[in-house]
């Protein structure tokens, strides 16, 4: 990797020699020279007594878990998608129905050796000469440098998860269990190991609960015909007093989002049962999603489609944002209200350690945020700017005392941008650890290069 860094030529922008990502803005040409990580996609090694694992930077989360299960354990927070990697869950974020216990994957993080923009590998820890990067390496994408390794936290988990899926009739009433529940740590009496939810409208909206047991039985599956999402829906007359009940192995309730990648395989007609029982199953799963979100993006095919019918274009709303869970259920009324997208993700989260700072995500330390997800399109209007949409999201967003993830298109213009993502402290950081500017700045990578 770093030869490949000398290699190239000093007024080429730094990037990585990587066809495939999980993010949805605008990449850099991948036709040009860049950093050669085929090595850094595996396991290198687990402690099951310490409960730690190195792995290379470059290394899927799907790995990773095959390799710690065999020892009963599982990094503390497992993004929802197989192909995330750690490197990308650290440098870019990541959340997960443990996030309201365990924080984000950055929280589990030991130490990390980090490629900086100076072209030199140098391992950070959260004391010491690199505790600044450290630090900062969370949200920064890949504009300080790459992880080559990280030391992460482990957890034992048992081989089951049992599930309730507890219906709401109004959202503020979803507000009010998400908050007792991650200050509680239980629902009814029930512990709580796992907590996040789906909003289908502003009736009828969902709180998965998960608890972790070794007790053992029967459980359903989720990789083939049947969806996951649509099991969580009950009938009109059920309520929060009687939860529809699942149960799953621990792998598969790890990745149950991937089959259908949320609900986004209907896109592509996998959820017509006609077509599903012809797909093949090893084929229903996010990666092959991804190679037909790039057939679309290359040809523009659903421009084309759009036109021919004689329909407007669609802008792409694709983004996760976190808000203050006080105004959670006013941020999901103002969006059912004015984005035509359905459903959302649920996650509530609350920070780990309240003793470490992240100062280019900034959240309060002991409060609790809630994650909403949603991915789709809709209609351009005649007239309207750019990103119309994205752009009227991030000002409620922002109204609300919240954030939002920047592996999607951003429309922020600069000072706002830097006061949202620490741009004073990262100015410093980045001066430190990449002097020549050989990595593009965080702005231009999240905003700018549409």
């Amino acid at each position: 990797m770093v030869a490949s860094y000398r290699a190239i030529p000093r007024e080429q922008t730094v990037r990585l020699a990587k066809k495939t990502s999980n993010l949805f803005r605008a990449r850099q040409d991948t036709r040009v020279p860049g950093l050669d990580v085929s090595g850094l996609g595996k396991v290198i090694s687990v402690d099951p007594v310490a409960r730690t694992a190195d792995v290379q930077g470059m290394c899927t989360y799907e790995t990773l878990v095959d390799a710690t299960l065999r020892y009963g354990l599982v990094p503390l927070v497992v993004p929802q998608l197989k192909t995330i990697t750690l490197g990308g869950a650290v440098t870019g974020l990541g959340i997960e129905s443990t996030s309201f216990r365990n924080g984000l994957p950055h929280e589990s993080l030991l130490e990390v050796d980090v490629l900086t923009g100076a072209g030199e590998v140098v391992t950070a820890r959260p004391e010491g000469e690199h505790a600044d990067l450290f630090h900062a390496f969370p949200n920064s994408y890949g504009t300080l440098g790459y992880s080559t390794r990280l030391r992460i936290e482990l957890e034992a988990v048992p081989p089951y998860v049992a599930l309730r899926h507890v219906r709401f009739h109004d959202l503020q009433s979803v507000q009010d269990a998400m908050d007792a529940i991650v200050d509680a740590g239980e629902y009814r009496g029930e512990r709580v190991d796992y907590l996040d939810g789906v909003v289908f409208t502003d009736s009828e909206a969902y709180l998965t609960l998960g608890r972790q047991t070794d007790e053992p039985g029967p459980v359903s599956d989720y990789t083939g015909m049947q969806i996951y999402y649509r099991s969580i829906q009950h009938d009109d007359h059920d309520d929060a007093t009687t939860p529809r009940t699942d149960r799953l192995t621990v792998h598969d309730y790890l990745w149950r989002w991937d089959t259908d990648w949320f609900w986004c395989s209907r896109a592509f007609g996998t959820q017509n049962p006609r077509i599903r029982r012809f797909w093949p199953r090893r084929y229903l799963r996010s990666s092959v999603y991804w190679k037909l979100i790039a057939l679309d993006r290359k040809y523009d095919i659903a421009d084309r489609l759009e036109r021919r019918k004689g329909n407007p274009i669609r802008e792409r709303v694709v983004q996760d944002i976190e808000v203050p869970i006080e105004n959670t259920a006013a941020f999901l009324r103002w969006f059912l209200d004015e984005i035509p997208i359905e459903p959302l993700w649920l996650c509530p989260l609350r920070l780990r350690s309240g003793t470490r700072e992240w100062p280019l995500y900034p959240l309060r330390a002991g409060h609790t945020y809630v994650n909403v997800g949603f991915w789709s399109s809709v209609p351009v209007e005649e007239g309207a700017p750019e990103g119309a949409a994205n752009r009227r999201i991030e000002r409620r967003v922002s109204e609300l005392d919240g954030h939002k993830s920047l592996y999607s298109d951003s429309f922020y213009d600069r000072d706002e941008f830097d006061a949202l993502y620490g741009g004073n402290h990262y100015s410093r950081v980045k001066k430190i650890y990449d002097p020549d500017s050989r990595l593009l700045d965080l702005y231009s990578k999240a905003v700018q290069r549409r």
